[in-house]
């Protein structure tokens, strides 16, 4: 079956259900795990990410008061503790500038506030769209592995890289916010299931089906 972005989500929502993502109590959590999960996996990033919850409990106030050696100590189950730990603080720092008014930061930069994030020491593009996705509720598709696995299954060629894909997709214009964070969490737990081995995907209730971009 020849499916659109709007009917992908729409299956994978029907059969799998809202995966309620991304998994955390508040923004500040959110930010932390999407710079944890940065080159490693959800086991190593969450034991990061507890370790922020039993010394911050993620308030940027109290994370921006650790020293460099403490933060990275918090950080370094999470692997590249060095680059990580500035990520964090470079961050929060900039957010903490703005009084963690996520609102009045997207009035300020309106559409250029991707290029902001991205001059942010250890935000890359993944990490940008998720925050945009996740923090600044501005409906975005983040192209991650799983997307990238998902989406060549799905007969889509050519996608080696972040942007190979970043590039090729548009949201619908009536996709909301809640279904751009449902589309991300539905990909990835898809992903988590069926992609380990890649030859399980034809066990999924996508096999067969062709993705129209």
């Amino acid at each position: 079956m020849k499916l659109t972005i709007r009917e992908l989500y729409d299956k994978m929502l029907q059969n799998m259900g809202s995966p309620g993502w991304w998994p955390a109590e508040s923004k500040a959590e959110i930010i932390v795990g999407a710079v944890m999960i940065q080159s490693t996996n959800w086991q190593n990033a969450d034991k990061a990410v507890a370790n922020f919850r039993q010394l911050t409990n993620f308030n940027p106030d109290r994370i921006l008061q650790l020293s460099t050696e403490e933060l990275q100590a918090i950080v370094r189950p999470a692997g590249f503790y060095k680059n990580k730990s500035r990520a964090v603080k470079a961050i929060f720092s900039w957010l903490s500038k703005y009084n963690y008014d996520y609102s009045r930061i997207c009035q300020s930069f309106g559409a250029s506030l991707r290029k902001e994030l991205l001059k942010l020491h250890g935000v890359g593009d993944e990490t940008a769209d998720v925050l945009l996705t996740y923090i600044f509720e501005l409906p975005t598709f983040i192209s991650d592995k799983y997307a990238r696995i998902l989406f060549t299954q799905l007969g889509v060629p050519g996608l080696t890289d972040y942007q190979s894909l970043a590039k090729r997709v548009k949201l619908p214009e009536n996709f909301t916010n809640e279904e751009a964070q449902d589309f991300h969490g539905l990909i990835d737990e898809f992903g988590k299931v069926y992609f380990h081995p890649l030859t399980k995907f034809q066990e999924s209730f996508l096999a067969g089906d062709q993705l129209i971009l």
